[in-house]
């Protein structure tokens, strides 16, 4: 009889019931029926075709076809750069770039003969300078004003979501007006994706990095007044109390009391959104807003895809030492 006591006093109740098991099957009815929509067996069928072609128990494949050619036509990269020098202005061959050289090629063009009217094999002499790491530095230089439209990026949405985190925290806003209003604008620039963005900033101030860098300043300054405002609502309050009892205006207890605690975290999120605005920048550099992007888009219509295999290298040296850079920041204040 103890026994069977003790049994009944320990015994747990299961952690899901009836209405969990109901949840779990009508939230797979919902995933197959979506799955299908968006082609998930399709891919499932193609993948499971790519991983049998490449350990050799299938022939061929189309996923390890298309990759293949792919990677046939992205490497090896480019990096020397070819310019014909009757397109160069001034060209003084005596004073050629560092490391360049002048080659000359003949070529074999069928023209037309405007006598007999027939096409006939001519001759051409071109002559072209050859900087071997001509497409290298070009790239280089494509990527630094990238990262120049990702510093300035972060730098207008930091100032821009200051302001609106302060409106944004509901223990400092002014009147609940403000409160509500800053809380739409920081919702309606978290909204506005920044292709699309800079589609309509490519229009208003043409071609080139200006749109680039207001188009992510936008979107980043929705998340970070969030980001900002979040922890100034949650930080400690009792240091804030403490200021507030001696007759501290609110500026000052925001400034002596909540911003030394919340300061790592802010430097954490700025880090991130840097590092974000960097890829970023070459997405929207896609659509004429400057960068490296413009480059990559331009190389990719013309089909130089060697061209585009370089500068996705650079593009993932650049993130990867940017990341590198951050964690150690990130160490540094914590």
């Amino acid at each position: 009889m103890n026994t069977q006591a003790n049994n009944t006093a320990w015994r747990l109740d299961p952690p899901y019931g009836a209405r969990t098991l109901v949840v779990v099957i009508a939230a797979l009815m919902l995933f197959l029926y979506t799955g299908q929509r968006v082609e998930m067996g399709r891919m499932a069928a193609l993948t499971l075709d790519g991983a049998l072609a490449a350990v050799g128990i299938k022939e061929q494949s189309q996923v390890t076809s298309g990759l293949g050619a792919l990677a046939d036509s992205l490497f090896p990269l480019q990096v020397s750069y070819r310019t014909e020098t009757s397109r160069i202005e001034g060209f003084d061959p005596q004073n050629l770039p560092w490391l360049a050289r002048v080659e000359t090629q003949q070529v074999t063009e069928s023209k037309l003969n405007p006598h007999t009217l027939k096409m006939e094999d001519e001759v051409s002499t071109h002559t072209y300078l050859v900087e071997p790491l001509g497409y290298l530095w070009r790239v280089a230089v494509k990527m630094i004003e990238t990262f120049e439209i990702a510093i300035w990026a972060t730098l207008l949405a930091v100032l821009g979501s200051a302001p609106l985190a302060y409106c944004s925290a509901r223990n400092y806003a002014p009147n609940r007006v403000l409160y509500v209003a800053a809380r739409a604008v920081v919702s309606l620039f978290r909204a506005m994706p920044e292709l699309i963005c800079a589609l309509f900033l490519v229009l208003a101030y043409g071609f080139g990095p200006i749109a680039g860098v207001l188009a992510l300043a936008i979107h980043s300054m929705g998340f970070l007044g969030k980001f900002y405002a979040e922890d100034v609502e949650t930080a400690d309050t009792k240091p804030q109390e403490a200021l507030a009892a001696i007759g501290s205006s609110k500026l000052r207890v925001l400034a002596y009391a909540v911003l030394p605690q919340v300061m790592p975290k802010f430097t954490g999120y700025t880090l991130y959104v840097l590092d974000r605005n960097v890829r970023m920048a070459t997405v929207v550099g896609l659509v004429g807003a400057g960068g490296i992007g413009q480059e990559l888009k331009g190389r990719y219509d013309m089909y130089q895809y060697s061209h585009v295999g370089t500068i996705l290298v650079v593009i993932f040296l650049t993130v990867f030492l940017l990341d590198q850079v951050a964690a150690r920041l990130r160490r540094s204040l914590t």
